[in-house]
């Protein structure tokens, strides 16, 4: 493979569910040996929380899960529209944000849920602590359905469930 496959998870403050997501792929890809072969990060569409780190409840999921890994919230960019292969959005609501403020996403963002038959994945972040735990093992299912998604198509860098 020529270079990483680049693949962008994004919410609405990149503070829960976006990071829950990108911890969660980053420890499929660790137990799967694939690591090399991505390029993973995660962004918010708002700027809010932009330098802070993740919510705390967050970090306890991840650590509990082994998946914890260091992380900063920051805003989405027109460079990750134009520089991700997969942008994979939480909600329709942050969807509509990405593709409206960013033209070049196009055919690249979709719904993260969309590889587990369509949905939304719900933010934690008025919630508790089991909030944040149900909401990592919804995304841990829906990157594990997206790589296996990639794996069986032989073309990570192009996979799409229905060309979003």
């Amino acid at each position: 493979m020529d270079r990483p496959v680049r693949v962008l998870f994004v919410c609405l403050g990149n503070i829960c569910r976006s990071p829950l997501a990108e911890g969660a792929f980053r420890k499929l890809l660790r137990e799967r040996g694939l690591e090399d072969r991505f390029q993973v990060d995660s962004a918010g569409t708002g700027a809010w929380h932009a330098g802070e780190p993740m919510d705390p409840r967050a970090r306890k999921v991840l650590e509990q899960e082994g998946a914890y890994f260091p992380h900063v919230a920051r805003q989405m960019t027109r460079e990750d529209a134009l520089l991700y292969d997969h942008i994979l959005v939480m909600d329709q609501e942050n969807l509509r944000e990405v593709l409206r403020r960013f033209p070049e996403a196009r055919g690249k963002a979709q719904l993260l849920m969309d590889y587990l038959g369509g949905g939304e994945v719900g933010d934690p972040y008025y919630g508790d602590f089991q909030d944040c735990l149900e909401a990592y093992w919804t995304v841990e299912a829906a990157c594990r359905a997206f790589l296996d998604h990639l794996e069986r198509d032989g073309s990570p860098g192009t996979a799409s469930p229905g060309g979003a």
